[in-house]
């Protein structure tokens, strides 16, 4: 069953970039929230300096070493990059924009100087290319799979192994890494061991989406997820979700347009982020255009209710509080004037009809609660 269902390549596409999402989206939450996401991008370009250093040593490129190596670069870009940070001569961005392309720079050149003749690419590790990451396969207990879902799938496995055991303490780390050092909770231990989880997923995503994409696989989701939901445990389903729509989706996109299947998936992934940007009911600009506009117009109408509550008993009362004269004392125009008017009276502050202006009983006792009497 389970060859047959990797012998449709559309299939085992979709599976292999549902499984790069998942595996990124595990770390990712917790990177996304204490806003490391760009480490991510640091450690995709210099992992390439781990795999020619394993291959100069194995002389291999199916070494599981290799895999290894990167692994450790990763590791080595987040220690450095840490090492320049704390001088505090330069800012976090800063010190990732020296560190990362100084080892790319070295995996390029050892490329160059000392495997000039291997199959080894740094096209490869950047790009991707998830429409042929389905034909290497491995034959496990009689079944035959792509090697990348199946390495995809290890690391899956060893990312929610690793998020289920640690919940607590990563929420705790992410939130208030204060308080966590202070229970002893070791916040940058644990920040090590996701970067270094993410390290693991980045290499396993190289065939299938490279060090570039990589990037939008574990922030997009994650993204979607912070903007709908605000328990970490939905921000997390949300984004597992968004992962597999956004695989689905995009090869289906792909196939429609003739284009690259990775970037479709990408792509997708983000059009959700913007969405939720867009629409989120609490954190969609949409909605906080609405609860802006909806506040200004709560404050006309409270500078409305205080306006005639001024001129109630004043002997120009009569001419003040009439819709034409708050152009000169509000500087409102006739027409917002009407528009405010006309939600006071909806309110009940204003009396409906009355001209010029009365406030009803409720009116009197807002303006007293936002204008009290002077002593």
């Amino acid at each position: 069953m389970i060859t047959a269902f990797f012998d449709d390549p559309g299939r085992a596409i979709v599976a292999i970039g549902a499984l790069v999402g998942i595996a990124a989206a595990l770390p990712g939450t917790f990177l996304v929230v204490q806003r490391r996401s760009m480490l991510t991008d640091a450690i995709g370009h210099a992992a390439l300096f781990g795999i020619v250093l394993a291959f100069l040593v194995t002389r291999d490129l199916h070494s599981p070493w290799l895999l290894a190596g990167a692994t450790a670069a990763g590791v080595l870009t987040v220690v450095l990059t840490r090492a320049v940070e704390a001088t505090r001569l330069v800012r976090n961005d800063a010190a990732i924009a020296l560190v990362f392309p100084a080892l790319f720079a070295g995996g390029i050149l050892l490329i160059n100087l000392f495997a000039r003749d291997a199959h080894l690419d740094a096209d490869v590790v950047l790009l991707g290319e998830i429409a042929f990451a389905w034909l290497t396969v491995t034959t496990v207990a009689g079944a035959t799979v792509p090697t990348t879902f199946l390495v995809l799938a290890v690391v899956a496995t060893i990312n929610a192994l690793f998020v289920a055991a640690f919940w607590k303490e990563l929420v705790l780390s992410s939130f208030d890494p204060e308080s966590a050092r202070a229970l002893g909770r070791a916040p940058g231990t644990l920040t090590m061991a996701l970067l270094a989880c993410t390290s693991l997923t980045a290499v396993a995503a190289f065939e299938a989406v490279g060090s570039v994409l990589f990037v939008a696989f574990v922030v997009a989701p994650v993204g979607t997820g912070l903007l709908l939901a605000d328990r970490m445990s939905r921000v997390l389903a949300l984004a597992l979700l968004v992962a597999v729509g956004a695989s689905a989706l995009g090869y289906e996109a792909a196939v429609a347009l003739d284009t690259a299947i990775g970037p479709a998936m990408a792509l997708v992934a983000g059009a959700t982020t913007l969405a939720a940007l867009l629409l989120s009911p609490r954190h969609g600009a949409i909605a906080s255009a609405l609860r802006l506009r909806g506040a200004r117009q709560r404050d006309d109408v409270r500078a409305l209710v205080v306006h005639l509550d001024s001129h109630r008993d004043a002997p120009d009362g009569l001419r003040e509080n009439t819709p034409d004269d708050l152009e000169r004392h509000l500087g409102w125009t006739a027409q917002r004037s009407r528009r405010i008017t006309s939600r006071a009276r909806r309110t009940g502050l204003v009396e409906p009809g009355a001209e010029p202006l009365v406030l009803t009983d409720e009116g009197t006792s807002e303006a007293a609660r936002l204008a009290p009497p002077r002593a």
